[in-house]
């Protein structure tokens, strides 16, 4: 079947009055999540993964991944109107998003980044429509060499590409390696790092960490930084929204730079928010108004909005068709397709093509869908945040403990969850990154388990990660990766001697 028919086969199953309106619920809890400080993408569907447990997996996906939208056109309204990003990736939107709103331009401010952050997505899901099924196939040659070689290029990645110190980044997986390994250990079923506690034989709950670090920990934090509101008011009229996409055209360069930029941050584990600033650092560097960028240039918001939405969607491509999370919000998602059952990777297209292909048909109308309730509710949850933020913060921190309870029941996740809460704050403090500790909890067992079936299929010969082509050159791409900060400070410290020698020979 081809991809075209596939998408129409999936736009079949979802094209319900049902699912339409969990499209809409998502948004809605996505957009409230977003404007919210202390919650964001990846907490928001961390909390309502527990809610999903008795749903169909479309039905859940569904609702789950229109959260996802939802939250990331939230962060732009909180970044545009209070200068707050409402996600990590909106930091950029409020560079010239807040100038504009300032100068009464809020309302066109808005239209645009909604309306680039549609099409960004868009072409996030024309990749992943197009390019998944040709992934899914070639994967399906791997075999346990390859899948280790494979979740070691996601590592190695995050540590060499992340914008973080790299001994930060491996402390973080050295935690989530941790977290990994406790409970039965899959190939011989040995308890591991149990310590005699009956609570621990299933392991460490997922969702319960995630609600905490995620949660918790960033609430923490806006509590200790005495977060207070002063925004700029909105209304979004036919009229402005007209004039508004009368002048985005001008700017399709910048919009398929900042898309193709998006995609590929999201493809590789360098996420939205890298994308937003590198997207918006290019439309500056190539723009005719550069001058006018941090003052409220329209295209400062066009080009952020286009590339963390691109990311966003593009971070989904490796999830489903190899199994390995592009961003931290994919990781999560990840985490629940294992809950309901699924397996995502190459059989995922096999065995689930009704999941696979309603994911991707709902990708398209939900984002259409986020498009449609957020220009129209722009007022409503700007609103939000005229509340005290004394007022907010414990009800969310109500919530999070209502998401840890309700995944075993247990009073006791919800010390586990404030546990959490307190790492994910020293981390933050701390300046260490969250996202490889939750890529490393829930691919730490897979990869484990991967790596001890090739020493068992090679007698404990480390060749078999060379042994082919294929896994060969992901191995060597691996530790390139990981060496990657040494290989450039090696680099750029030959460059300075020649150029010091270049000019010492000029003195002469």
């Amino acid at each position: 079947m081809s991809e075209l028919e596939s998408l129409m086969h999936g736009m079949n199953l979802i094209l319900t009055p049902g699912h339409i309106g969990l499209m809409v619920i998502g948004v809605l809890l996505g957009i409230l999540v977003g404007v919210l400080p202390g919650l964001g993408a990846p907490n928001g569907v961390a909390l309502l993964l527990p809610l999903t447990f008795t749903m169909e997996p479309v039905s859940a996906i569904i609702l789950l991944s229109c959260m996802y939208w939802g939250a990331l056109f939230g962060g732009s309204i909180t970044s545009i109107l209070f200068n707050i990003p409402g996600e990590p990736s909106s930091v950029a939107t409020t560079f010239d998003g807040y100038p504009m709103a300032r100068q009464g331009k809020a309302a066109e401010a808005l239209t645009a980044a909604f309306t680039s952050a549609l099409l960004g997505a868009l072409v996030g899901v024309l990749l992943l429509t197009f390019l998944s099924t040709r992934i899914a196939d070639f994967a399906m040659r791997f075999s346990s060499p390859e899948f280790f070689a494979v979740y070691l290029l996601a590592f190695c990645t995050f540590i060499g590409m992340s914008k973080n110190p790299p001994l930060k980044t491996v402390v973080a997986m050295m935690i989530g390696f941790a977290m990994a390994a406790v409970g039965m250990d899959t190939v011989s079923g040995d308890l591991r790092l149990t310590f005699d506690q009956n609570w621990l034989l299933s392991g460490i709950s997922f969702e319960v960490a995630v609600i905490g670090l995620f949660g918790i920990g960033e609430i923490l934090c806006t509590v200790e930084e005495g977060l207070v509101f002063r925004g700029e008011r909105a209304r979004i009229t036919p009229m402005v929204i007209f004039r508004t996409w009368a002048k985005l055209p001008r700017y399709w360069l910048s919009w398929l730079r900042s898309a193709l930029v998006g995609c590929w941050m999201g493809i590789t584990p360098g996420g939205p928010t890298a994308a937003s600033f590198m997207s918006y650092s290019l439309a500056r560097r190539f723009s005719k108004n550069r001058e006018n960028f941090g003052k409220g240039e329209i295209e400062g918001v066009i080009a952020p909005e286009t590339a963390d939405h691109s990311a966003g969607t593009s971070a989904l491509l490796p999830m489903l068709t190899l199994g390995i999370p592009g961003s931290a919000t994919a990781a999560v998602m990840l985490g629940g397709l294992m809950i309901w059952g699924l397996h995502p990777g190459p059989t995922l297209f096999v065995e689930q093509h009704d999941f696979v292909w309603g994911l991707i048909a709902s990708m398209y109308l939900g984002n259409v869908v986020s498009l449609i309730v957020v220009l129209a509710t722009v007022p409503l949850f700007a609103s939000i945040l005229r509340i005290p933020f004394s007022i907010i913060a414990p009800i969310i921190v109500m919530v999070c403990a209502i998401g840890a309870y309700s995944v075993h029941n247990s009073m006791f996740d919800v010390g586990l969850m404030l546990f959490f809460g307190a790492l994910g704050y020293l981390f933050k403090k701390l300046g260490y990154p969250i996202a490889p500790l939750v890529l490393a909890a829930v691919l730490g067992d897979k990869a484990e388990d991967a790596f001890r079936q090739s020493m068992l299929f090679s007698n404990g010969e480390l060749s078999i990660f060379w042994s082919n082509p294929l896994v060969g050159s992901l191995t060597t791409a691996a530790l390139l990766m990981l060496f990657w900060p040494l290989l450039a400070r090696g680099a750029k410290a030959l460059c300075s001697l020649r150029n010091a020698k270049a000019r010492k020979e000029n003195a002469i």
